[in-house]
């Protein structure tokens, strides 16, 4: 995460500086001029604007004054209070400022060596997968004197304002940070992974249970470093209208505090269990507050002792920072950015998790076996055509979070463009021995399938068990081009990978060695009526399916004589006359022990139908019964790109 930065347009601060000092004149950037193309392409702003230096705005002018804080930010008259709600949660992670803003005492005036200043700084933003280092001049857009988008509220405290102007000149202009996501810039600040949660949806005003679990994850969250935002849907004509509440629709508000606090005064108030959840946070306005329940001056502050309301820093004051009860919270807003921080330290004692990163496009070729642009599963002859990535769950289950990120796509807004593509991913289980791209869904199983949304993130945590999936990546239609980086995270390496080849390679010893001419795959679902093998009465079955040398084993189902194996296999067959075999062993401390067998030709003229067939002896007894069935199916083809 904290790799060197790429400078971007090659403008690389510390060249550009010492040529500004060497020179004794201010930096004029000519990548982002002071003109009204870096300030808007449609919706000029409302005055006369001229750009004017920090000198010219204050006598004595400062990146920050005493220290950075989440109260320093007020938002100007651009519709970014997305943005300047993710610049809040920033401001209380000392950590990732550091990072966003490098060299922060370098980069602060010095009124004992003034020749130093050279109206330069830089920023750092994670963008697509890479630390950017974004250079900017100090000339910046006011009216009557008054700087008019983010600022301190502090006339002489400019990190906000610079940071917003770096981050305006990523979008190609001010006006194209009119109307954003949290989340996105949360992510741009941090490299998190960020996942939208719909609270409507999800109904977390009247399930008490989801909302107790959605308060644990918040809080687990935040006291990992996580930063959260939320806000209300709005129409177009509700945009930033006033609730009687106090709220405001259709606006970014940070989550600046998640806790329980304890109930009850004096020592008391420790040997009880009664505490509630409560959520705190600020409005990118710097003032306007909730004034329901827990709001600054309620009377429910009476309820907690005052070494509790210090703890919680209570403050009485119209400052834009507010608490709730989190029942509120989950009745008025509608919706929340959660951005983790994930973490893959090996050396942390905190959870920690294993990342594998991947960058994909969706192109187009009218040869389908090279088309990646497929469209999502409704477009079912085209849907497999898109880029798949293989990824294996090692445990008996695993929760894997899993994130989709398209490029961001605001610098495209003057051109009259600017739109998120809609997409989302699926996950299908498949064979555990697929080392191929999937061509057709035989007996695969589709586990899940991603929410499909013009967002440029698109999220989500499932427990998965053991076996192997596919992640299929696509735009909602087909036929839609665009680039994308998916991030991958399990407990365990996962082994995820890209899979390119639609089937085995032609090698030069082919010849010699043989080329597969037909290909199986085989599900089994499961047998009944085993006989008992344990002690207790059960036995502990799982399955071996053999072909040419290669087996594939299932996991062991334990305590069960009807045992689901759910089990996939597929085989390149370079002998498709010797057949495959398929055993049910029982899993024991000593010695596992056979419980039958059933021996497949796998032919072409079989019948592709599921079939339960009778277990039987092996070696000279082949022909004799074994207590119990297996129920499978198996399919075959010589065309090796059909399934």
């Amino acid at each position: 995460m904290f790799s060197s930065a790429t400078p971007y347009k090659n403008q690389r601060y510390s060249v550009l500086k010492q040529e500004c000092k060497e020179a004794k004149k201010l930096f004029e950037d000519p990548e982002f001029p002071a003109t009204n193309t870096s300030l808007f392409y449609q919706k000029p702003p409302p005055g006369i604007v001229e750009w004017k230096r920090p000198r010219e705005i204050c006598d004595d002018p400062h990146l920050f004054v005493e220290g950075i804080s989440s109260h320093d930010l007020n938002q100007g008259v651009v519709g970014n209070c997305w943005f300047v709600a993710a610049c809040s949660c920033l401001a209380l992670k000392p950590a990732l400022w550091q990072k966003v803003i490098p060299d922060w005492k370098e980069q602060e005036w010095d009124p004992k060596h003034p020749e130093n200043y050279a109206g330069i700084f830089h920023f750092q933003f994670w963008i697509f997968g890479e630390w950017v280092d974004v250079v900017v001049d100090d000339r910046l857009p006011t009216i009557n004197g008054e700087l008019i988008y983010c600022h301190s509220k502090l006339n002489n405290e400019f990190w906000s304002a610079l940071l917003e102007k770096a981050y305006a000149k990523l979008s190609a202009c001010y006006e194209s940070l009119d109307g954003g996501n949290t989340g996105d810039a949360v992510v741009d600040f941090s490299g998190a992974v960020s996942e939208s949660i719909d609270l409507v949806a999800g109904k977390y005003a009247s399930d008490l249970p989801a909302q107790v679990k959605l308060f644990e994850d918040l809080l687990k969250v935040y006291d990992r470093g996580g930063i959260i935002s939320c806000s209300i849907k709005a129409s177009p004509s509700e945009i930033e209208a006033h609730m009687a509440c106090g709220l405001v629709k259709g606006h970014a508000y940070s989550v600046t505090a998640v806790r329980k606090a304890r109930l009850g005064h004096g020592l008391m108030a420790f040997f009880k269990a009664d505490k509630i959840s409560l959520i705190r946070m600020r409005n990118p306005w710097g003032k306007t507050e909730w004034n329901g329940a827990w709001s600054d001056s309620s009377e429910e502050w009476e309820k907690v002792g005052s070494m509790e309301r210090q703890a919680m820093d209570i403050t009485v004051e119209d400052d834009g920072e507010f608490w709730m009860a989190f029942d509120d919270w989950c009745k008025y807003f509608t919706d929340a950015d959660v951005c983790r921080i994930i973490n893959t330290s090996l050396l942390s004692l905190d959870k920690t998790w294993h990342e594998v990163v991947h960058f994909g496009s969706w192109t187009k070729h009218a040869e389908p076996l090279y088309n990646r642009c497929g469209g999502c599963g409704n477009h079912r002859q085209t849907f497999l055509q898109n880029p798949q990535y293989l990824f294996d769950v090692t445990k008996e289950e695993d929760e894997v979070l899993i994130s989709l990120q398209q490029r961001d796509m605001k610098i495209h807004r003057p051109m009259g463009q600017g739109e998120n593509l809609t997409m989302g991913f699926a996950i299908l289980k498949v064979e555990l021995n697929r080392k191929y791209r999937l061509h057709d869904i035989v007996t695969q199983q589709n586990v899940a399938t991603s929410t499909y949304i013009n967002a440029r993130t698109v999220f989500m945590r499932k427990v998965l068990p053991k076996g192997r999936y596919i992640i299929i990546p696509t735009t909602f239609m087909p036929e839609v081009l665009g680039d994308f980086m998916i991030r991958v995270y399990t407990d365990v390496d996962s082994g995820c990978r890209e899979l390119t080849l639609d089937k085995p390679r032609v090698r030069c010893w082919s010849g010699f060695l043989g080329y597969p001419q037909a290909m199986t795959q085989i599900y089994v679902h499961g047998a009944e009526g085993l006989e008992k093998q344990d002690s207790s009465g059960g036995a502990d079955p799982y399955v071996i399916i053999s072909c040419e040398g290669h087996t594939v084993q299932s996991t062991v189902q334990k305590d069960t004589l009807e045992p689901l194996f759910d089990t996939r296999a597929i085989f390149y067959r370079k002998k498709p006359r010797k057949p495959i075999t398929v055993q049910v062993w029982n899993s024991n401390a000593v010695q596992d022990q056979f419980m039958g067998q059933v021996v497949l030709a796998a032919s072409l003229k079989d019948s592709s139908d599921p079939q339960i067939l009778q277990l039987r002896k092996r070696g000279r007894e082949m022909a004799d019964e074994m207590p119990g069935t297996i129920s499978l199916r198996v399919v075959t083809t010589t065309q090796l790109t059909d399934m």
